[in-house]
């Protein structure tokens, strides 16, 4: 087929790529594969949403517009969150958090435990009130949050069926203002790593683990709940612009404005802008979540590594992600700490040193994001409610049309 993913490490093996333009098209599609996947934004860096040897559905030219309910908005599973921020500010609505790029799907995002930051902003499924999708005998489905399996199903992986239509809970719009600081002592991290992460409505940490300090701090704060700030434990204002890998040479002409200027949330909370390429580009990336209450030991953890970890970096960091009831959500049962890792196109040397990452992280039950790379074999050990995940699977694709060697090695045990 010859498609890859956003990355370019990963080569689909699916035998065909379906571009339905309806609703209609799309459960014709799905009743007729024996294996099929929707498309997203193909951020993932995994084979996650692959199909081998079946069929990828590309929604892109499904047209669902935008419907605003009573504290909602429904949006098309392959509308980008940046496709629809603007329109929702307009109307005087934001969601209240988004992932660092506004590139991303809202189907896609959700279904694989995507977040943002801020240690009291749970992920992005968090603010999904409704799912509508079409399932494996071609039937259109919504379920709701007053569906028993609906904790299951909103981070679910792609393994229900095809997500056509999502129901977000919306509040209203919000200005915020961005400042970053450089050069923060990493004892101040740990003694004040609950008010640093308190110092803003999202926050965000970015190191190679190896330098003696952390080498920024983004701190996204509310204009309405703003009460100024000189200096962040020992961390200094930056005296310009930054890209997160700025360390790697990357200039910050992608980044969202910073230096405290006043803007939309949808123009701050990401940390790239949707007109330019995000992040670096040709990357790879990994992501663990650990219990909040582990964090700086986990941070410290990953720092006696540095030396191993820093020569394949581009940059890494450290975010806040409050808990949900997501059955597969990697925050599912309390808050947790992100640890991110964006890394050099170095794949081989990438996948060699993953597993002693998460050796590292293994006291602390360390959950891998599902759309990045990582090592592990079956999570049962880490998710709680895996075998009731299974089940509803099995419920509703009992043939495994949704399912491929990703899920099967992950979720199925196979």
């Amino acid at each position: 087929m010859g498609e890859a993913n956003w990355a370019g490490n990963h080569t689909y093996g699916a035998d065909a790529v379906l571009t339905p333009r309806t609703v209609d098209e799309v459960r014709e599609a799905v009743a007729g594969a024996d294996r099929v996947k929707a498309l997203g934004s193909r951020h993932c860096f995994n084979a996650v949403a692959d199909s081998p040897g079946g069929v990828l559905l590309d929604l892109r030219a499904l047209d669902v517009p935008l419907e605003f309910g009573d504290g909602t908005v429904t949006v098309g599973g392959s509308a980008r969150y940046g496709d629809f921020a603007q329109q929702l500010h307009d109307a005087g609505y934001a969601v209240p958090n988004l992932a660092s790029l506004p590139h991303i799907t809202v189907a896609g995002s959700v279904a694989t435990g995507t977040h943002g930051s801020g240690r009291r902003l749970p992920g992005l499924a968090a603010a999904v009130s409704a799912v509508e999708l079409v399932t494996a005998d071609g039937t259109l489905r919504t379920f709701t949050r007053a569906d028993d399996a609906f904790p299951g199903l909103v981070v679910g992986l792609g393994a229900f069926g095809v997500i056509t239509r999502l129901t977000l809970d919306v509040v209203p719009t919000f200005d915020v203002r961005q400042d970053v600081f450089d050069a923060l002592p990493w004892e101040s991290a740990y003694r004040h790593f609950d008010e640093i992460e308190d110092a803003g409505y999202s926050v965000s940490m970015f190191t190679n683990w190896a330098n003696d300090t952390i080498d920024q701090v983004w701190v996204k704060s509310r204009t309405d709940a703003f009460t100024g700030r000189d200096e962040l434990f020992g961390a200094v204002p930056a005296d310009g612009p930054r890209h997160p890998a700025h360390a790697a040479g990357i200039a910050a002409d992608n980044c969202t404005p910073q230096g405290g200027i006043p803007g939309p949330w949808h123009e701050r909370l990401p940390h790239f802008a949707l007109a330019f390429t995000p992040s670096v580009g040709d990357e790879l990336q990994s992501e663990y979540f650990v219990p909040y209450a582990d964090a700086v030991a986990a941070i410290r953890a990953v720092r006696e590594i540095g030396e191993l970890v820093a020569p394949l970096l581009l940059v890494s960091e450290i975010r806040a992600i409050a808990g949900d009831e997501a059955w597969l959500s990697p925050c599912h049962g309390g808050d947790r700490v992100a640890l991110h890792f964006t890394w050099q196109p170095r794949q081989p040397e990438v996948e060699a040193l993953l597993p002693e990452l998460e050796r590292r992280l293994a006291p602390f039950g360390a959950r891998p994001h599902w759309g990045k790379l990582f090592h592990s074999g079956a999570l049962d050990a880490v998710y709680p409610r895996m075998a009731d995940f299974r089940a509803l699977a099995h419920r509703l694709d009992p043939q495994g049309k949704f399912r491929n060697p990703f899920l099967d090695r992950h979720v199925f045990g196979a």
